[in-house]
Order: C-alpha cells, then structure tokens, then sequence
C-alpha cells in the first residue's frame, strides 16, 4: 500500500468494504446538501421591538391590566337603587281602585347606603389590584426582553461555533493534503491521512448539530416574539461586550427599590390591608332608605312614605369574626410572600452577578494567555509538520486543543451576556427598551 498514489485533496479509502467509510461519505454529503445561508443581519433592538409588540403573554396581560383599571370606578359606586311597582286591593273579585280608600297603587324607590368608608375601601382594593396588574406587566415585560437576549445570544454563539469549526475543517483539510503528500512520496504513513480525514467528518458532524439548534433557537425567538414559528431570521450581529460598574450591594439596592416582581408584592399588601379594614367595616350596618307613594286614586287622599332599613350584624361570630381572621392571615401571607420575593431576588441576583464576574477573569485568562499560547502551538506544531519534522498526531493534538480553547471563551463570552440579561431583568436597569418613547437599544 505505501507506494500507491492517490491524487491530492480526494480521501484515501483503503477499503471500501468498510462501513466507516460509508458513514464518511454519507456525513459529507449532509454537510454539502445542508451547508448554512446566512441571511441579512439580525438586529436585537428589532428583535426586542417585535416582542414588546407582538408577544402573546405580554398581550394578554396588557388586557387583564387595562380590566382591572375598569374595575376601580364600579367598585366605589353605589348599589344601584330599587323601584317597586304594585297594587292593593280590598277584595280578590273587583277591581277597587277609586272605590275605597284601602285600594291603591304603589310606587317607591329604594336607595342602600354602605357604612361611611366601605366605597373608599372597595376602591382602594381594586386600585391596588389593578396597580399590581402593571406592575407585573413590567416584570413581564422585563423577562420577555431577557429571554430574547438570551436566546440571541445562543443563537449568535451557534453562528459563531460553526464559523470556527469551519475555520478548523480548512485546516484539517490542509493538514490531510500534506498527509496526502508525503504518503504519496513514501515518508509518510496511511494512518497520518486517515487520522486527518476523522478529525475532519468528526467536525462536520458537530456542524450539523449546531445547524440543528440554529433551527430550534429560531422557533424559540420567533414564539417569543409572536411571528410565525418559520418566520425567517438573519444572522446575529456581532456581539459587543457590555459593562456593569456597580457592585453587589448596589444591584441589590436598586432591585428592592425598583423591582416591579416587588411593586407587585407591595400591592398585594395593600390589597390585603384594605379587605381587612373593610372585613372590620361588616360589624357596621348599612341604610337603605326607601320613599314611595300609595296612589288611591282622585276620589281619596294619597299616602306618602318615607322608610330607612338597617341590617343588623347579629351573626358577627359566624359572619364577620371568620372574615376578619381569613383577611389577617392574607395580610400577613403577603407580608411574607414580599420577604420571601426580595430574599428570591437577592439570591438570583448574587449567582448571576458571580456569575458574571467569573466569566469576566475567565475571558481576560483566555485573551491574554490562552488564545494567544494555544495559537503559537498550534501554527508551530503545523509548521513543523509542513517541514516533515512534526508528527501529525502531535499536530492534529494541538489543532483541537486550540479548537477546545476558541470555543471556551466564545462560551464564557455568551454566558457573561446571558447574565447581565438577567441581571437587567431583576433590577430594571439599563433597559431603555421598556420606554415607549425611547428607541435606545442596550445592545447586549
């Protein structure tokens, strides 16, 4: 076999009763028939634009907000009043009316008046449910623009993936032409070209894979946004690294202070605080006052009446005790529903914060020493191996070390980004997508 020629940048196949080689041809014709076309660039300030816009929660939650709103007047409003029409007559076989003076038509109306402040209390109970309405709409709103920036960014990080595989793919197919070269003249082994030409479909594979998560990325940006699940995206924009100065203590701060997942906590408490000043306000009777007129016809006098009915709380133990103490325990369940919220917050907070300064020393050790060590190696290693003084073993060894090293920091970088994301998410700074008039983009 060592003194065959096989004609350069065509694959050696020694058997091809070998299902392996099969399997090779098969996965390079996929990566022809399925080679990427990338599209117009994808900008995240339009993607976020499209999902503010166009997602169906934050749709639905606009109307159940605007609902809400709607509810407040009709709560403190007045029962609407009762009119009663009717008749009485003295006898169950003649009509009577003019005839005696026991026979008459009636006429009233009747108005229930609540205990001074039970409307101002029903009020507040709705303003501060449709006030926590909004406000988990902008937490909503916040996610949505979190969760598109994190799904960019993964999509972005598979473009980029199959650009460096690519990049790594050319250099193993150099790598297997000198192989190919130096078989052919008698100073290298079949091995040497077999090992290249593995490596090489074995990155053509991982290419595919991430052809595959493109396509899923996809759907999950286009649901997020409201478009069609094969609505067509472009490629991601090159992603530029964005800052957060303050510290832990100062991103905690600020969340407590302008977190909309704790306004809408907050308006819980006062929901609850006015349906138990409200549950105490039951012990008091309510007045309806009733005004009418007994029509008894020209020949008699009509009679005229004025009437004020109070409900009487005698079941209070039954009635308004429970009530009362149902109210309590929801003010207090509140209560610590909000010091449970801001410990979540916090906590969430503190891992994505680690988080993202881990990544931060991780990217300044791969910028400042692993890539560029890594690089020299590896050109050195293929520079040697072009001069047939290098093995390809310790070329091919070197080459995927270095692979390994540019996709790491690639990865650290995406991740850092998906971080400050949810970072901005929990503390609502830096989002100037979530004003209305504003048309900034944070750009992460």
């Amino acid at each position: 076999m060592r003194g065959e020629r096989f004609p350069m940048g065509h694959d050696f196949v020694p058997d091809s009763r070998n299902p392996f080689w099969g399997i090779v041809c098969f996965l390079l014709i996929l990566f022809l028939l399925s080679s990427p076309v990338f599209g117009e660039e994808l900008d995240l300030g339009w993607l976020i634009d499209e999902a503010l816009k166009n997602n169906h929660e934050i749709l639905m939650v606009t109307d159940k907000a605007a609902a809400a709103e709607h509810r407040i007047k009709p709560a403190q409003s007045l029962p609407d009043p009762m009119l009663t029409f009717g008749y009485q007559n003295t006898s169950l076989s003649t009509y009577n009316y003019n005839k005696d003076d026991n026979s008459y038509w009636i006429v009233s109306a009747s108005q229930m008046f609540p205990y001074p402040g039970k409307r101002e209390l029903k009020g507040e109970m709705a303003k501060a449910d449709a006030e926590g309405q909004k406000a988990y709409l902008d937490a909503l709103r916040l996610r949505v623009v979190s969760k598109v920036k994190e799904l960019y960014n993964d999509l972005f990080l598979a473009y980029k993936t199959i650009d460096i595989l690519q990049d790594k793919i050319d250099v193993f197919a150099r790598i297997e032409s000198a192989a190919l070269a130096r078989y052919s003249t008698g100073t290298g082994s079949q091995q040497e070209v077999l090992m290249a030409q593995t490596e090489k479909y074995m990155i053509l594979e991982r290419q595919e894979m991430f052809r595959q998560k493109i396509q899923a990325l996809e759907s999950m940006l286009n649901l997020t946004a409201g478009r069609a699940p094969n609505a067509p995206l472009g490629r991601p924009k090159q992603l530029v690294s964005t800052k957060i100065d303050l510290t832990l203590d100062e991103l905690t701060k600020k969340a407590y202070e302008a977190s909309p997942e704790i306004r809408v906590k907050e308006k819980m408490i006062a929901a609850s605080e006015a349906k138990l000043q409200m549950a105490k306000k039951e012990y008091y009777p309510d007045v309806t006052l009733n005004a009418g007129v007994n029509q008894a016809g020209p020949d008699f006098q009509n009679m005229y009446m004025l009437t004020a009915s109070v409900n009487l709380p005698v079941y209070f133990q039954t009635k308004q005790d429970p009530a009362v103490k149902e109210a309590t325990s929801s003010l207090s369940e509140a209560k610590h529903d909000l010091e449970a919220t801001k410990l979540m917050l916090a906590s969430t907070l503190r891992d994505n914060y680690s988080m993202m300064r881990s990544t931060e020393k991780l990217l300044d050790l791969y910028e400042n020493a692993l890539i560029p060590k890594s690089t020299q190696d590896y050109q050195l290693a293929l520079s040697g191996y072009g001069a047939g003084k290098i093995e390809a073993l310790t070329v091919i060894s070197r080459l995927k070390s270095f692979l390994d090293v540019e996709l790491l920091y690639w990865n650290q970088f995406v991740e850092r980004e998906k971080a400050l994301a949810r970072i901005t998410a929990i503390t609502g700074i830096g989002m100037p997508e979530l004003k209305e008039t504003g048309s900034g983009h944070s750009g992460m």
